[in-house]
């Protein structure tokens, strides 16, 4: 499986339009190579260079199997029009936002932000909500592929 974006290539800078310190517009997203049996997708977007420990920025999961992509700003709306449900992110330890929220480090080094996209040989079904720590323990057993795709940010870049 193969997980793209047309804001920025694996490995580069993630453009400050989809950061909180821009516009903080999910990126658009598209993916290839769904494994056969994929049921639904889960999307997690974290950052592992957080100095207060894995910092959660999105959670999206029962994104229906026939989807290949994701618009540029998608709605952070606690359930979507095609099923798909958004998690609660913003957080470590203690979530309280729902829908995507980009880059936002404190000054400092750079930051590696890993949007992780799983097919899933099911639908997981929790409520709207649900932690990464939920999504990521519904998913265990049901996992047939993965993709990640890695965007680069810095505090105060103006790219």
């Amino acid at each position: 499986m193969q997980l793209r974006s047309t804001a920025f290539p694996s490995g580069g800078w993630i453009p400050r339009l989809h950061t909180g310190e821009g516009e903080d517009l999910s990126p658009p997203l598209q993916w290839e190579g769904a494994p056969a049996g994929t049921a639904s997708f889960a999307l997690i977007l974290d950052d592992p260079d957080a100095p207060a420990g894995l910092w959660i920025h999105w959670v999206l999961f029962d994104l229906p199997a026939t989807l290949s992509s994701l618009p540029v700003g998608l709605e952070r709306s606690a359930e979507l029009g095609n099923g798909a449900r958004h998690g609660c992110c913003w957080g470590v330890d203690q979530f309280s936002r729902q829908g995507y929220y980009g880059p936002q480090p404190p000054p400092g080094p750079v930051h590696h932000y890993r949007f992780q996209l799983s097919a899933l040989d099911r639908r997981l079904d929790l409520p709207a909500g649900a932690s990464a720590a939920e999504v990521r323990q519904a998913m265990d057993g049901h996992v047939l592929g993965q993709a990640e795709l890695i965007g680069l940010y810095q505090h105060g870049r103006s790219a």
